[in-house]
């Protein structure tokens, strides 16, 4: 009797262009095409599905895209059965637009239908016609979709989707719909799973992080979910973003300082330090109430790391403006800053606003804006030279120079730390060192103290002993220091 064939696994790749939402939204593309028995690609192999999981807050996000797709379709005429799939904001935004500028797409899906992808790709497999399939709003809050995550140690959690805000340079309200609250009860007990797992941090996640609860009408439901992490047992460390400066009470400040396990760290856009230009952006706050939210925080926690967003050139900035906004990266004296030249987005009243700067404008304040940002930055890591630190280790090897090979990891309050690499250290360990050098974007620190061996550290090293596709869910990717924004806040 002959042996039946064995049928090999398809393999994808999901590429991820944008904020954290959509990285976690792309750790649950890769939870469900696992499901549907889909492997990940290795890296020297061509995938049978990509997945693109695209950003439409910027141009170049369009040009990005495209300029991918057409690199792709030779790679595609070559390869029998491979599919390309388009996902995402810019695919929630363009629909059939995609197909038109690049026929060779298989599958277009929108932000609200992230769990129809297996079954989109095997239609058009069998149609062999691309599926557009594109969601008005959303029917199954992503996280109760499976998850496939690369880190044992740093978890991303939704705790909201969509945004109630109408910033007048931002079309992700559009594209995300009206915000979404989970329950508490279920976010904890996602959390409380990824511990079981191994995991030590979490980052809380959501379009206006801070506004959670007003969906069913408790506005101190965000403190109230700080505070219940305290209380979850082996849990060391808790962050959010993107909180907007509208939502930010005096009870998250306490939350924060009075929580243990709450790390001192806070990404709070600014976007523009002059109250003319927030008002043409259509944020409902001025830089009076900014900057006394950040005094009160730094009130509360003196050594809390603030890092924030700036847009420059948004149509009517005057110098004077501009003057304002530098005035404020002095006063705040943030730990870092995401630096954006303002673009058009249409469909936003912004694309539309009169006096819109000229490009060689923007250009000359966007530098001598970034030259403040970096001069601030590298004062305040200045100041923490000497102080002894404890770092969560990350994966990926650190920077080398000619006598010192390092590792890196992350700080409490969340600042990049390359340290002098020890013995048997595994990505999810703790290293206590003490910083040696400062730069505007990161910390050496050389002298190592300590080194703690954790249950984030043994669940790394078991799942290097498995193939990828054994991979267990809930075990959640990696967080970069200062991480891309998410845009409507």
């Amino acid at each position: 009797m002959p042996t039946p064939a064995i049928s090999t696994p398809r393999t994808y790749q999901v590429r991820t262009y944008g904020c954290q939402m959509n990285v976690h939204d792309s750790e649950r593309i890769a939870g469900l095409l696992e499901d549907a028995g889909y492997v990940k690609a290795d890296d020297a192999t061509t995938p049978d599905v990509v997945v693109f999981n695209t950003c439409a807050v910027r141009e170049n996000a369009d040009n990005r895209l495209y300029g991918n797709l057409g690199h792709l379709f030779p790679v595609k005429q070559a390869t029998p059965g491979m599919q390309i799939a388009v996902g995402g904001c810019l695919a929630q935004k363009d629909r059939g637009e995609i197909v038109r500028r690049a026929p060779w797409v298989d599958v277009v899906f929108g932000t609200h239908n992230v769990g129809a992808l297996p079954v989109l790709l095997e239609r058009a497999r069998i149609a062999e016609e691309a599926q557009i399939e594109i969601l008005e709003s959303l029917e199954v809050f992503p996280s109760t979709l499976p998850s496939r995550r690369e880190s044992a140690y740093a978890a991303w959690v939704a705790i909201s989707v969509g945004c109630n805000n109408t910033c007048t340079f931002c079309i992700v309200p559009s594209l995300r719909g009206r915000e979404k609250d989970r329950r508490p009860g279920d976010i904890l007990l996602e959390i409380e799973t990824l511990v079981r797992e191994g995991v030590l941090e979490v980052t809380l996640l959501g379009q206006n992080v801070n506004s959670y609860g007003a969906e069913f009408g408790d506005r101190q439901a965000f403190s109230k979910l700080l505070r219940a992490c305290g209380d979850i047992e082996d849990l060391e460390r808790v962050r959010f973003t993107s909180p907007h400066p509208r939502d930010f009470t005096d009870d998250v400040i306490e939350a924060m300082a009075q929580t243990p396990n709450v790390m001192h760290q806070l990404h709070m856009p600014l976007q523009s330090g002059s109250d003319e230009v927030l008002r043409r952006m259509r944020r409902s706050y001025r830089r009076e109430k900014y900057l006394g939210i950040i005094s009160r925080v730094r009130d509360a926690m003196p050594e809390a790391a603030i890092t924030t967003d700036i847009i420059v050139g948004f149509p009517g900035e005057t110098e004077a403006d501009f003057q304002d906004t530098l005035d404020v990266v002095r006063e705040a004296r943030f730990a870092g800053a995401f630096t954006f030249q303002y673009s058009k987005r249409p469909g936003t009243p912004a694309a539309d606003m009169a006096d819109q700067v000229t490009p060689d404008v923007v250009r000359d304040r966007y530098d001598r804006l970034v030259e403040l940002v970096e001069d601030v930055a590298w004062a305040e890591n200045r100041g923490q030279l000497g102080k002894t630190v404890e770092v969560l280790v990350a994966e990926g090897e650190g920077r080398k120079d000619d006598r010192t090979a390092r590792m890196s990891g992350r700080a409490p309050d969340n600042r990049l730390v390359h340290f002098a690499a020890a013995p048997n250290v595994r990505p999810g360990d703790v290293v206590t060192a003490e910083v040696t050098y400062a730069a505007p974007h990161h910390l050496v620190a050389d002298v190592v103290r300590g080194v703690r061996r954790t249950r984030a550290g043994d669940a790394w090293d078991a799942r290097q002993a498995r193939p990828v596709a054994e991979v267990p869910r809930g075990v959640a990717l990696g967080m970069p220091a200062f991480p891309a924004p998410l845009p409507s806040r």
